[in-house]
């Protein structure tokens, strides 16, 4: 069975994110698959969760700006274009930017760019201050299947090969979020 972290008790599911644990964590559509991005084991172990090629890379999400801002590249990035997405965010939009030298090379996989949200989600974002930085978001499902939306699909998933879930409610979106590039504003993924 897996643990279920309440909203009161982010303190520890951070504490095992900090640990090189993987946890499920609810989003504005779907349940997500979390972990410290600058943990190559706990990131690789999601990856073979998923069953999902690592060329792929992964998105990150955060609760604020502050906490992704050392992962672009801020000299590839103009002015208009930072005001653009910082205007969107927080919200359920997923921007490409240009990654910085701390954007670990497994998280970004094959890509040049690397993605990230800073979500609106409250469950979302306060794992991400409870953990003090972004976190690998990727929605929790082995690859070829559909998203998990609920704790019973979840569970069929990845009962007890995960550390654990903040059992908490999604956002109500429909679908997961659009993915743009933050430079020309072209669409990645609908």
């Amino acid at each position: 069975m897996l643990r279920r972290y309440t909203l009161a008790e982010l303190d520890i599911a951070a504490a095992s994110l900090r640990g090189g644990g993987v946890l499920a964590y609810p989003t504005e559509a779907v349940f997500g698959l979390g972990c410290d991005p600058h943990d190559r084991q706990a990131f690789d172990r999601i990856f073979t969760l998923k069953q999902r090629p690592t060329t792929q890379g992964v998105l990150l999400i955060a609760a604020d700006f502050t906490q992704i801002e050392r992962y672009v590249d801020m000299t590839k990035v103009s002015a208009g274009v930072l005001e653009q997405v910082r205007a969107s965010w927080p919200g359920p939009f997923t921007w490409v930017f240009p990654r910085s030298a701390d954007v670990p090379e497994w998280v970004a996989g094959a890509h040049p760019g690397i993605a990230l949200r800073v979500t609106a989600h409250a469950p979302a974002a306060a794992l991400c201050r409870a953990f003090g930085g972004a976190l690998v978001s990727t929605s929790a499902n082995p690859h070829g299947q559909p998203p998990a939306r609920d704790l019973a699909t979840l569970t069929a998933y990845f009962d007890d090969i995960l550390d654990g879930i903040v059992d908490a409610p999604l956002g109500g979106a429909a679908q997961p979020t659009v993915i743009r590039d933050a430079l020309t504003g072209a669409i990645i993924r609908t």
